[in-house]
C-alpha cells in the first residue's frame, strides 16, 4: 500500500501536479513577500489618525482645486466662443466668392497661383518620349 502511494506522489512530481514545482515555489515567495511587505497589525493610534487627516486634507484641497477650475472653465466660455465666431467670420472673409463681374478673374488667378499639390508632383510626357520607352520595354 505504502508502494502505491510513493508511485503516485512520484508521478505528480514529474507531471507537474504536485505542490513542488516551479509554480508552487514561486506562490510561496509571492506570499512570503507580501507577509514581509504587510504593515505590523498595530498601528499606534496617533499615526492612523494624522494618516486619515492627511487624506482628508488632500482630498479637500483636490476638491476645491477641481471647483475653481470648473469655475474657470465656465468663465472663458463666453471669451472663447467669442474668439471662435471672430475666427470664423474671418475665414468666411478670406475665402468668400465675389459674385461681381470685374473681381471675378483676379481671384480666380489669385487662387489658382496659391493651390498646392499635397500628395507628390506629376510630370506630363510627350508622345515621343513614351514611344521611346516603350520601345525599350518600359510600360
Amino acid at each position: 500500500m505504502t508502494e502505491r502511494n510513493d508511485s503516485h506522489q512520484g508521478n505528480a512530481r514529474h507531471t507537474g501536479t504536485g505542490r513542488d514545482n516551479a509554480a508552487w515555489q514561486a506562490a510561496r515567495a509571492w506570499q512570503a513577500r507580501a507577509r514581509r511587505a504587510r504593515p505590523s497589525a498595530s498601528m499606534s493610534g496617533p499615526r492612523l489618525f494624522f494618516t486619515w487627516l492627511m487624506f482628508g486634507v488632500l482630498m479637500l484641497v483636490g476638491t476645491v482645486l477641481g471647483l475653481f477650475f470648473l469655475l474657470v472653465g465656465w468663465l472663458m466660455l463666453p471669451l472663447v466662443r467669442h474668439r471662435m465666431k471672430k475666427q470664423a467670420e474671418a475665414f468666411r472673409a478670406r475665402h468668400a466668392q465675389n459674385i461681381g463681374g470685374s473681381d471675378a478673374p483676379r481671384h480666380d488667378a489669385t487662387r489658382s497661383s496659391r493651390q498646392q499639390v499635397l500628395e507628390g508632383d506629376y510630370e506630363v510626357r510627350d508622345e515621343p518620349t513614351r514611344q521611346a520607352r516603350n520601345r525599350d520595354g518600359f510600360h
